[in-house]
Parts: structure tokens; C-alpha cells; sequence
């Protein structure tokens, strides 16, 4: 039971310190700087939409209103099988250099970015969703990385917008700010792994066609990029912001998508776990480790239960604490540092239990699509 307890606080110490900082150390003495320029090669944004009335037509403005030449970029938009207004707000928009593509049918996100990538003509793919919105400079800083030839794919930053940060929302917006400086320390000294799905963009003839059912569409291509010598770089002045926060609920519901998508990834590629995949190691301990963090942390708890010397019990008080915080969350009082600590508990905890349902997903072969 005591290798159990050492052997789960290990894995857990690898996973939220011991990669994070291997990763800082390595960015700081081993940095692999991108020789930005100022290019304008001809870009194409590829946007796969479905039942989104609501959001379209600011995306489309935003999208028009981009600092960008704008005989230098053509915007395809695929709906998939929307049964709203969607249709009806497309079939008004196409001009010389807008492309719309109704599919008659749902047929998931990832036939619709195949049918948008087949039709793009644009030197640069740029991937975006309804509902983000990219600042006017955003798309030149994004592009303005492919100066560099060893340079395959970009993402950009997603920024949550401050009105929408709530104390409920505080441990979710403290694991996106982790998240983003790993994949910026990630970036500096090689390649990140995935990219931000809002907005990222990849060279034509680097773009992977996606398997069907593909859940991660923006973890899938970045690493089909890394796959064939092209490295995936974080631009944090490529900026789409979105204006909605979200709480632990819906974050539950999007890490369970991810975390299945992340399985699926094993599946679709299992060459990610070879040495044919350069950047192993970060898909490792970034993605893999999270996978297994519900049996180490149950591992953890178990042995912390069943020892009885005070080291473990000191744990056992700690993960103890950890889950009265989160229930403490549940209830949204307002206790200052006491809610905002209670909070980060609640986020800790519902991550970890997607990840948990996730791995369940995966054994009952339950699939996911984007709705």
C-alpha cells in the first residue's frame, strides 16, 4: 500500500509541477525563436458552422473587418445541416471571394472542415468558430509566423473577456491561464501540442484530412504537421476573445469531449506513442498523464485511507479539505479568498472527474460529435 501512496504522489507531482517546470527551464535555455516577417500570402478561413444563427452575422463582420488585404483572403463557410437561419443569412453573403457550402445533412464538424479545406485556394488555412471573435491585427500576427519556412501551423490565444469573469468561473479561468503558458513555453523551444480550435492556422499542403468522427480537429492536424517536420508555434497576439465564461458545468461537459478526444487520438494515431512522434515525450506527460490523473489520485486516496502514520493522514486530511472546498463551490457563497480557493477545488475535481468519464467513453465505444 505504501508503494501505492509513493507511486500515485509521484505520478501526480510529475504531471502538475514536475513537466510544467521541466518545461519553463527548457523555453528559458533552449529557446527556439520563429523568424517573423511581414508577409501577405493569400489566406483562406475556413469556418464550419451549424445552428448558428445567433452568432453568424457578427462573425461574418468580424470576419470582413480584419486588418488583412482583402483581395488576400477568401472565407468558405460550410453549414452542416443547420435547421435554423443559418442557411437563410449564407444565402445572401457569397461574393467573389466568399464561398458558401450547404451540406444538407448533420454530418459532424469534421466533414464539414474537410469539404471548407477541399475548396480553399489560400496558400495558409486558418481555422475559426462561430462564436469568438479576432481582433483587427490578430490574422497578420498569426500569418506573420509563416516567414519562417520550419513553421506549419500557428494558434492563436483565446482570451476570455473580463465581464465575463465571475468568482464561480475563477478556477476555470486560473487552468486556461496554466494551460496557455505551457503551450506557450511548449511553442518556444519546439512545438506545442494542439492548438487553440478558435483560431489557428496551417499551410495547405501541410493540412491532414480528418478521419471520420474526428473529435479534436485542433489537436489532430497540428500533430499531422509536427509528423511530416513542421514545427506548431503559440502567437499570444493573434487574439480571439469570447464573451462567454465558462463554469464548471460547462467546462465538465467540454473536458469530457476532449479527454474522449484525446483517446481517440491513440486510436486514429497510434504512431504519437512511437519514436516516430518528435515531440513524444510533451504528448506524454501533456495529454497521456491527464488521462491516467483519476487512478493516480484515487490511488492516493485509498493508500491514504488504509496507512495509519501521520504522513498519510496528513494527506488524507488534505484531500479531505480539497472536497469540502469544492462542496463548499456548489453552494456560491461569497467568502472572499475562502471562495475563490473553493473554487479552484471545484475546477480540480471536475476536471478530473471528466477525466474519469472520459476513459468510460472510451471502453463503451461512446461516440462524440460536435452539435
Amino acid at each position: 500500500m505504501k508503494l501505492l501512496f509513493w507511486l500515485s504522489l509521484l505520478f501526480i507531482v510529475l504531471a502538475y509541477v514536475g513537466y510544467p517546470v521541466w518545461l519553463y527551464f527548457r523555453a528559458r535555455f533552449r529557446p527556439r525563436p520563429v523568424r517573423r516577417g511581414c508577409i501577405f500570402p493569400r489566406v483562406t478561413i475556413v469556418l464550419a458552422v451549424r445552428n448558428e444563427e445567433k452568432n453568424l452575422p457578427a462573425k461574418l463582420q468580424n470576419l470582413a473587418a480584419l486588418n488583412y488585404p482583402a483581395e488576400r483572403v477568401e472565407v468558405i463557410v460550410v453549414s452542416d445541416g443547420s435547421t435554423d437561419d443559418t442557411n437563410h443569412i449564407l444565402a445572401g453573403w457569397r461574393s467573389r471571394h466568399r464561398l458558401a457550402v450547404i451540406l444538407p445533412e448533420h454530418r459532424g464538424k469534421d466533414v464539414a472542415l474537410n469539404r471548407g479545406v477541399a475548396e480553399a485556394h489560400g496558400e495558409i488555412v486558418v481555422f475559426t468558430d462561430a462564436r469568438q471573435i479576432i481582433a483587427p491585427e490578430a490574422l497578420e500576427n498569426l500569418v506573420g509566423n509563416f516567414a519562417d519556412p520550419s513553421i506549419g501551423c500557428v494558434s492563436g490565444e483565446l482570451v476570455i473577456a473580463e465581464r465575463s469573469t465571475t468568482t464561480s468561473s475563477q478556477g476555470v479561468g486560473l487552468y486556461w491561464r496554466v494551460e496557455k503558458k505551457m503551450r506557450h513555453w511548449e511553442a518556444l523551444a519546439g512545438s506545442t501540442i494542439g492548438a487553440t480550435g478558435a483560431f489557428y492556422a496551417v499551410r495547405r499542403n501541410l493540412v491532414a484530412a480528418l478521419p471520420e468522427g474526428t473529435i479534436l480537429d485542433d489537436v489532430y492536424i497540428p500533430l499531422q504537421v509536427v509528423q511530416q517536420g513542421f514545427r506548431v508555434v503559440f502567437e499570444p497576439r493573434a487574439i480571439a476573445t469570447d464573451d462567454l465564461a465558462p463554469g464548471p458545468g460547462k467546462e465538465f461537459q467540454r473536458k469530457v469531449r476532449t479527454l474522449t478526444g484525446n483517446y481517440q487520438l491513440l486510436r486514429l494515431s497510434p504512431w504519437l506513442v512511437t519514436s516516430a512522434n518528435p515531440v513524444r515525450f510533451e504528448f506524454v506527460c501533456h495529454k497521456l498523464l491527464r488521462l491516467a490523473m483519476p487512478f493516480a489520485l484515487a490511488g492516493l486516496f485509498v493508500a491514504s485511507l488504509v496507512l495509519k502514520e501521520a504522513p498519510y493522514r496528513i494527506f488524507l486530511a488534505f484531500q479531505l479539505i480539497l472536497a469540502g472546498l469544492a462542496a463548499i463551490a456548489m453552494l456560491r457563497p461569497k467568502l472572499g479568498i475562502l471562495s475563490r480557493l473553493a473554487d479552484v477545488s471545484l475546477t480540480f475535481l471536475v476536471l478530473n472527474t471528466a477525466a474519469a468519464v472520459a476513459f468510460i467513453y472510451f471502453v463503451l465505444g461512446k461516440k462524440q460529435i460536435w452539435v
